[in-house]
């Protein structure tokens, strides 16, 4: 088939990077041809290294703006939004594409749809919800509401139960979420010293992703220096800031914690080889951050832990069926302090001699979301 991505949001990095390129290297793997098509004068963080078509119409970014001229734009990007599904259903129509993904969506992408010739494309168009939070839901379920007669629009949300808060709708598909992994180092195992017992090797466990004040780093330092460790442990906190005033916390708290015994830090943004390398030599990922959406967006840190095959310490705001299903680390309640010390020391304390088990149970979760069985499910949805 020849699918075509319609990409419009532009990110200097993360996740969303790395998941279209799950999108295109694993449906190539199908057999498939890709290629993308973008607004004009889009940027794209990486070469997918597959064909790319501009459409009419640029981005409109909301960077900056804020009142009238924020809602002039939101006018503007509507009207673009319109303009960009008329050309994707004239390059469907014109037999030049099989079948469209539209990679980040929401239920705004098909309010629009309602007013477009887009409704009626000719081919499968497969949009992407990357979760639903309980707020969204009925504005959602509305808008899917008046696409039901629309065959070819296919809504599909990354979860990992088979509603949408209990309500199941013919046009509305859900499937997993994949996994992120290694695809530009060569997976060695970690280097251990001669003569040094896994025991008594440090246990690096790592702190990843972009800072956001919402994570709680602050507090989990101070939690993770409270805990009482029976074998060698090394901390590493990596972070990358979008904005001045992450930028600037982010340097208070390295100032503050960087002359304790056993942390480093990284004030960095990684991406490719470099962010792949640094996830491969660390033992284990905490994750301790602590918000409701967690509980219905898949975290890309979690997926990036099972891809590389990494425990985990975890909130139990995040993805809870996951946990439910694979024992891949510990969980603590969302919020408790006291909980996430007494996970930290018993997921460390025990580390040696659960290791085992969270290979085989990483094992597990790993065959059930990864990027082939995504790129499957995404097939079976197209060709449904």
């Amino acid at each position: 088939m020849r699918i075509a991505i319609f990409e419009n949001i532009m990110t200097p990095g993360g996740h969303e990077v790395d998941f279209n390129r799950i999108i295109v290297e694993e449906m190539q793997k199908c057999g498939n041809e890709i290629c993308f098509y973008v607004p004009e004068g889009f940027k794209f963080s990486m070469d997918y290294h597959v064909p790319v078509h501009e459409l009419k119409g640029e981005v409109v970014s909301y960077s900056g703006i804020t009142g009238l001229r924020k809602l002039l734009a939101s006018v503007k990007r509507e009207i673009n939004r319109v303009s960009w599904f008329k050309q994707l259903y004239e390059a469907g129509k014109r037999g030049d594409i099989d079948a469209i993904i539209i990679p980040t969506s929401t239920y705004r992408y098909l309010r629009t749809i309602s007013k477009s010739v887009f409704r009626h494309s000719p081919i499968p168009v497969i949009f992407i919800l990357h979760g639903i939070n309980s707020g969204e839901v009925p504005k959602f379920l509305k808008e899917a509401k008046k696409l039901e007669a629309c065959a070819n629009i296919r809504p599909t949300v990354l979860t990992f139960t088979d509603n949408i808060f209990g309500e199941k709708r013919p046009n509305i598909r859900t499937i997993y979420p994949p996994t992120f992994i290694p695809r530009d180092i060569e997976v060695k195992p970690i280097q251990k010293d001669e003569g040094t017992a896994d025991s008594q090797r440090p246990l690096i466990i790592g702190f990843f992703g972009q800072y956001r004040r919402e994570k709680r780093l602050e507090d989990f330092l101070e939690v993770y220096f409270q805990g009482h460790y029976t074998r060698p442990v090394k901390l590493l906190v990596q972070g990358a800031t979008m904005h001045p005033e992450d930028s600037e916390d982010f340097e208070r708290i390295i100032k503050k914690y960087s002359n304790r015994k056993g942390i480093q830090f990284l004030h960095k943004g990684l991406i490719g080889a470099e962010w792949q390398q640094a996830i491969m030599d660390i033992d284990a990922l905490l994750l301790p951050y602590s918000a409701p959406r967690y509980k219905y967006h898949w975290g890309g840190m979690l997926f990036t832990a099972i891809g590389f095959k990494k425990p985990v310490v975890t909130s139990d705001d995040m993805n809870p069926e996951v946990f439910e299903a694979y024992n891949i680390g510990e969980v603590f309640e969302s919020g408790n302090m006291a909980a996430l010390k007494a996970s930290l020391e018993h997921f460390i304390n025990t580390y040696d001699e659960m290791k085992d088990t969270y290979e085989t149970e990483l094992q597990k979760a790993y065959d059930e979301y990864s990027p082939e069985a995504f790129a499957q499910r995404i097939e079976k949805i197209i060709k449904d």
